[in-house]
């Protein structure tokens, strides 16, 4: 496979090379081949992102809601979990949730009931339309990122999901409050 440069995305954006250039002219002793990998890793992962969420926009969904539906699925059928569970499971507050299933409700996405076994449980529940728009993003997801692999054949991809897990894990490991939120930090 040759080695593309990764054109920038914008005039004001440069390519992985220039900006690992650059790195090198500051920091000396850095690792053009390490800096070449992180930034690339971190620039697709930004582009699968706005990918992804152009996706869900096409389907009216949002990526919030997206998380809930994924949720819901991962709980199997008949795809039902309280408010408080999907909450933790989303790393969101009580509050945050309610107003999430809310707009949901609203949509369609999920019904709202009183458990009959427990009058003060809520069940959250996937609705038609909610699973067919899951399925429906995820046939779109498969097309773009059988694209995206299209240079990754054989042996490399097993390959490659190794070397990647490995990378997450440990991360992970190294940081396991962290889960992609940021919200700790200050600027």
């Amino acid at each position: 496979m040759s080695a593309r440069r990764a054109e920038p995305a914008s005039a004001t954006e440069l390519g992985i090379a220039e900006q690992v250039a650059l790195y090198q002219r500051e920091f000396p002793t850095v690792d053009p081949q390490v800096e070449t990998i992180v930034s690339t890793l971190s620039r697709l992962s930004r582009r699968m992102n706005v990918a992804y969420s152009r996706q869900l926009a096409t389907l009216g969904i949002t990526n919030a809601e997206w998380e809930v539906l994924k949720a819901l699925v991962f709980a199997g059928s008949p795809y039902r979990l309280g408010p408080g569970e999907l909450a933790k499971r989303l790393g969101l507050t009580p509050a945050a949730m309610t107003h999430r299933i809310d707009r949901m409700v609203t949509e369609g996405l999920v019904t709202r009931e009183r458990d009959e076994a427990n009058r003060v449980r809520v069940i959250i529940e996937l609705t038609p339309l909610g699973r067919d728009k899951w399925l429906e993003l995820m046939r779109m997801a498969a097309v773009f990122e059988a694209d995206l692999l299209q240079d990754v054949t054989g042996d490399a991809r097993p390959e490659l999901a190794a070397t990647l897990t490995r990378m997450l894990r440990r991360i992970e490991e190294s940081q396991p409050d962290a889960l992609g939120r940021t919200d700790d930090l200050t600027c």
